[in-house]
């Protein structure tokens, strides 16, 4: 089975998804295999790997190692070219929709599509939105771009609608990494109502009781990554799990 296929049967079984962003800059190395071992028996659904910066050099040993760890997929979200590797299950080939930058439209994509091919890599095409947070984060510093204004739906409905209709799979709504706030509830509610697309959310996203706002609102997917970091995360993990998994089933 795809990891797309594998995605959306977890948003089918269990209402919505819980995925764990780990960014290779910031995860202390010798702390990663038991954070993806205790992340797994707590309940997440699945790993994101990438960051807006690569100033490690060990993308793919950080790679490798979670996925000695874990049976879940593991996805790469691509912060520049240099995080493409054939050691993920899958990647999300990213277009940032939201923005009017050449290069992240379509410059990017057309270099790494050849060696994505060649690799076997399993790509998996999402709209791609920042969405303005109360400050700038490093996805909209390093891509040059403006993010919709959080509190214009409409122009997001818009951007969702084009993703849908040129044929991408996912929508990635993203507030950045610690963000100040997260994306508004009915910010995502509106996208939710207008496009059929599964959509993720990411960002700002400080407790279960957020993530259970985006779930009621509409979205597919739930990721954290910062707050994981700074916290003790088996139980916190579960917290997540739990309330995105039990409270989403019973909303459907």
């Amino acid at each position: 089975m795809k990891t797309f296929e594998k995605l959306m049967s977890i948003k089918r079984d269990r209402g919505a998804g819980y995925l764990i962003l780990i960014d290779p800059d910031k995860i202390v190395r010798d702390k990663l295999p038991a954070f993806v071992r205790e992340s797994t028996e707590a309940g997440a659904d699945g790993f994101l790997v990438g960051g807006s910066l690569m100033s490690t050099g060990e993308f793919d040993n950080v790679l490798r190692m979670i996925k000695s760890n874990t049976t879940l997929p593991v996805v790469i979200f691509p912060g520049s070219l240099f995080q493409v590797s054939s050691i993920a299950d899958a990647i999300l080939f990213l277009i940032l929709i939201s923005g009017r930058n050449p290069e992240y439209l379509i410059g990017h994509q057309v270099i790494a599509s050849p060696i994505i091919k060649n690799i076997g890599l399993e790509a998996i095409s999402t709209g791609y939105m920042i969405i303005e947070s109360g400050k700038t984060t490093s996805a909209e510093f390093i891509s040059n771009t403006k993010p919709i204004p959080r509190d214009k739906p409409d122009i997001a409905v818009a951007h969702a609608l084009a993703a849908e209709f040129i044929g991408m799979r996912f929508l990635y709504l993203d507030a950045g990494s610690g963000a100040d706030v997260p994306i508004p509830d009915e910010l995502v509610k509106k996208i939710s109502k207008a496009s059929s697309l599964p959509i993720i959310i990411g960002g700002g996203i400080r407790t279960p009781e957020d993530a259970l706002k985006k779930v009621e609102a509409g979205a597919s997917f739930i990721v954290t990554g910062t707050i994981i970091e700074e916290n003790s995360y088996g139980r916190l993990v579960r917290e997540f799990a739990e309330t995105v998994h039990s409270r989403a089933r019973m909303k459907v």
